[in-house]
């Protein structure tokens, strides 16, 4: 912990022109409930992908056809049960290409969760046409509703760990690299 935070500091110093101002035995704690503060609610979810849009609640998504998946969860320590819609399935109704081809394997995507947390995923990697793991929008969770995480959370399979599981989602833009 002491040495993630000595590197923030460092990395601030660069940014603004400073001198890092501590060392890394030097570095101050911070407390955990600053690190894992809960996420605000999180509201319905909108896919964007030029200038076309939907938005999706835990409600509009309950009547779509669902994928079952089982994961291993290295943060929980446990082995877990999700289900809701593969992401393909909701971006290809905005126009994604669901079997995406040369210059179309340049598109990418962004989660974004309530709390702002970020990921990326290449296009390639939520097709089944192209990547044989799944990417799901998830709105259970060992057969109850997400609550703690949710209402809905991004689960992907054949991960070594949830790095980019975003909880409480709110937002996938769909954007082309240059």
């Amino acid at each position: 912990m002491r040495s993630r935070l000595w590197v923030a500091v460092a990395l601030l110093g660069l940014m603004t022109g400073t001198t890092g101002a501590f060392t890394q035995d030097q570095a101050p704690e911070m407390p955990m409930s600053a690190m894992h503060k809960p996420a605000p609610p999180a509201g319905p979810l909108k896919i964007t992908y030029g200038d076309q849009s939907a938005e999706w609640t835990p409600a509009t998504l309950a009547a779509l056809p669902h994928t079952t998946v089982t994961v291993y969860n290295e943060h929980a320590k446990a082995t877990q049960t999700y289900s809701g819609v593969p992401l393909i399935d909701l971006l290809v109704k905005l126009g994604v290409p669901d079997k995406p081809r040369g210059k179309q394997l340049k598109i990418y995507l962004v989660a974004v969760g309530s709390d702002g947390y970020e990921v990326v995923y290449s296009l390639g990697e939520v097709t089944p046409d192209v990547h044989d793991a799944t990417v799901l929008v998830a709105d259970s969770e060992d057969g109850k509703p997400i609550t703690g995480d949710g209402p809905l959370k991004i689960v992907a399979t054949r991960e070594k760990r949830p790095a980019r599981w975003v909880r409480n989602l709110v937002a996938v833009r769909v954007l082309t690299a240059e």
